[in-house]
């Protein structure tokens, strides 16, 4: 039924239009962090897209940013095990995303981190406002997630130096290395949405699901294998304080 809807408390809004949905990251007092409650209701939300042939799927987030990534928030009172679950149903997401049959979009501002990098990068089509900002500190607490994918967008090159200097880099950056495929501000967003339904539209469904099935390069199994290694040895809890201390101090 077309209209906007919201998902719970969980802090995510779904607009649904005849040919598209748009699930916004409505977290704005958490920079649209990860929390659990959102990226459950993020892959709900992708599988009834998916269930209901919706042509074309869309991501941005309210406020100030697309996504500040996982959220740290209550980190301190969770087990290493919860933890670990709630990285790999992030990993679950970005693979329903970059899966999908929807022909998906991600739209960015301002400035985003970590697992809200990779919601984006997930995207078939990747749209940043010109002042947009994107680091992927995850290594710096032993974190492996997304890097193949990211790689196979930007280069094995360039994807080391980003990766393991944790550096942050700008939209045309993005845009150069192939992340980013168009630079368009907020404004402009609906004309693009626009396209990418005439775009979808110009295809069957059925000649849509078997292009993006040819086209796929995606290693499910390996990303979730590198995934679960790189957090699961013990510590986990102690690389992100660290982590999070360095970030204090970096700001201070």
């Amino acid at each position: 039924m077309p209209g906007e809807h919201a998902a719970g408390d969980a802090g995510l809004s779904v607009r649904r239009d005849a040919h598209s949905w748009t699930l916004a990251l409505d977290r704005p007092r958490k920079a649209n962090a990860l929390s659990a409650p959102l990226v459950e209701a993020l892959i709900d939300a992708v599988a009834q897209a998916e269930a209901a042939r919706v042509p074309v799927l869309a991501f941005e987030g309210r406020g100030g940013n697309l996504s500040a990534g996982f959220d740290f928030g209550d980190y301190e009172s969770q087990s290493e095990g919860e933890l670990l679950l709630r990285f790999v149903r992030i990993e679950t997401l970005l693979q329903a995303i970059a899966r999908s049959t929807c022909l998906t979009i991600g739209f960015a501002h301002g400035r985003n981190f970590g697992a809200g990098v990779d919601l984006f990068g997930a995207c078939r089509s990747r749209i940043a406002a010109p002042e947009t900002t994107f680091r992927m500190p995850g290594l710096a607490f032993g974190l492996v997630l997304g890097t193949r994918r990211f790689a196979r967008l930007v280069g094995s090159e360039a994807a080391r130096e980003i990766l393991e200097g944790l550096a942050t880099f700008d939209a045309e950056r993005a845009r150069r290395m192939g992340f980013v495929r168009r630079i368009a501000p907020p404004a402009e967003w609906p004309a693009v949405l626009a396209e990418a339904v005439a775009t979808a539209g110009s295809l069957a469904y059925e000649s849509r699901v078997a292009l993006y099935r040819t086209l796929d390069e995606e290693t499910h199994d390996a990303d979730l294998a590198d995934l679960a290694r790189s957090a699961s040895p013990p510590g986990l809890k102690e690389r992100i304080a660290s982590y999070l201390a360095t970030q204090r101090a970096a700001r201070a």
